[in-house]
């Protein structure tokens, strides 16, 4: 194992490091250069220590390692990430953190680093050379690198989340909760072998994506306390209504009655149907822009049923991203990479107006702009985890395939139904929504088919 090997195999440890480290950065009101420092190097020495341990230890201990490491890294970082959204839920107000205690680092560093206990055995098998040296001296100069690596991506990282989380406050350190969770959850599938098909599990990053859309829609309610215009309702509504209706007819339905499973698709689309159906009457929800109110009957606060009603819509947007992947990545003929990733940022874009439709009106409502943000926020939670549930379901049994394509494509098609189409009809038979609704149905349907 030479340089190059090497730096990259430090770039792809030091990224949960990273994320955490972003994280980090999040929870601090102001991150100077001692705290930068202090979180590279606790990050840094671990990243590099873990791999040295390792090596040191050899075979002897490879099988309590690899068994134990994954579940103590995903209980650890689980317990971490959760304390963290909880406190963006508090009403109590934190004059000081104590983030870059001793405890806190320890126990992130450990969990971060835990993993790379196996990379150091793999040095066993593949030594290191970089050096003219014995095999030892050239171990600690390869964890050395590690180390190096890991530091800097540390410090960016933690000067990053600063810069995110002063000015976003609670929502960004829910945000950064559910990643320290989803990065625990990744550690512990991997181990588990569910994500062995999916290059390390490497891919299943891709799921944020759309997290990300929702992120910087919600964002949006900094940049204005106004309520949105009529005419930017019904063109935001319009574009997300086209892009999920193209996303139901051309890349969930089309592949089964282009393999001739006409009757499969109609049954699948219908069940989905019925299944958003029974979702919308469950769920206590308000549609804001229609002015509708559905679900039972409960004491939650406007702002939490305004959330809600979006939650209810990323759950089959989280099925339809993760039954793509998982047919892509098993390598079915029906689903494409290409296909999966073109839904995928397909709903990262509609995801912005989405989350605009919550952050908003709860401002609006009077909810301070952290608030907002937060509750935006977390109505796409729900969709990456959902999405990690339909990669092992269909991984699993891959003959419902097509099946479950069909259902998340009648789920979506009964969303843009029942309310995107709804609000675009208005007193004045503005015809902005219905034109901004065939021009996103359009992009959306090249794109998918589209092909160099």
């Amino acid at each position: 194992m030479g340089w190059i090997e090497l730096l990259l195999l430090g770039a792809g440890l030091s990224m949960d490091a990273f994320a955490v480290s972003v994280c980090k950065g999040i929870e601090t009101k102001k991150a100077g250069w001692k705290q930068i420092l202090l979180c590279g190097v606790w990050f840094g020495f671990f990243q590099g220590l873990m791999p040295f341990l390792g090596y040191v230890l050899g075979s002897r201990l490879a099988f309590i390692i690899n068994k134990v490491a994954p579940w103590l890294a995903f209980i650890l970082l689980a317990i971490i990430g959760g304390n963290m959204i909880r406190e963006a839920f508090s009403d109590e107000e934190e004059e000081t953190r104590a983030g870059f205690d001793v405890k806190s680092m320890f126990i992130l560093a450990v969990a971060t680093s835990i993993d790379a206990l196996a990379v150091g055995i793999t040095f066993v098998a593949v030594p290191v050379e970089i050096v003219s040296a014995p095999a030892l001296i050239n171990t600690i100069a390869g964890c050395l690198v590690i180390m190096a690596t890991t530091f800097v991506f540390s410090c960016i990282g933690v000067r990053i989340g600063n810069a995110f989380g002063t000015r976003f406050q609670s929502g960004a350190e829910a945000a950064g909760g559910f990643v320290l969770v989803f990065i625990g959850l990744k550690i512990l599938l991997e181990h588990l072998g569910v994500l062995e098909f999916m290059d390390n599990g490497d891919v299943l990053f891709g799921l944020l994506i759309p997290f990300l859309g929702t992120i910087l829609g919600a964002a949006l309610v900094f940049v204005t306390d106004r309520e949105i215009k009529e005419d930017g309702k019904l063109i935001m509504m319009g574009m997300a209504g086209g892009i999920m209706m193209a996303c139901s007819m051309w890349t969930l339905l089309y592949p089964s009655i282009l393999q001739g499973k006409v009757i499969t698709a109609a049954v699948g689309f219908l069940i989905g149907i019925g299944f958003q159906y029974l979702l919308d009457k469950v769920v206590p929800h308000t549609h804001v822009f229609i002015h509708a109110e559905e679900g039972p009957t409960t004491g939650l606060r406007d702002s939490f049923k305004i959330m809600l009603s979006e939650v209810i819509h990323h759950v089959p947007e989280g099925m339809a991203i993760g039954i793509m992947f998982a047919g892509a990545l098993n390598e079915s003929d029906e689903v494409s990479l290409a296909a999966a990733f073109a839904l995928t940022i397909g709903i990262a874009i509609q995801n912005i107006p989405e989350a605009v439709f919550v952050s908003n009106p709860i401002r609006s409502g009077g909810e301070e702009k952290g608030k907002s943000f937060l509750m935006g926020v977390l109505s796409g939670i729900i969709e990456p985890l959902v999405g990690i549930l339909m990669i092992i379901l269909v991984t699993a049994f891959p003959g419902i395939l097509l099946f479950v394509m069909a259902l998340a494509g009648g789920a979506i098609a009964f969303l843009v139904l029942e309310e995107n189409i709804p609000s675009m009809a208005t007193e004045k038979h503005s015809d902005k929504g219905t034109i901004s609704f065939a021009i996103f149905f359009c992009l959306m349907m090249i794109i998918t088919f589209f092909r160099e």
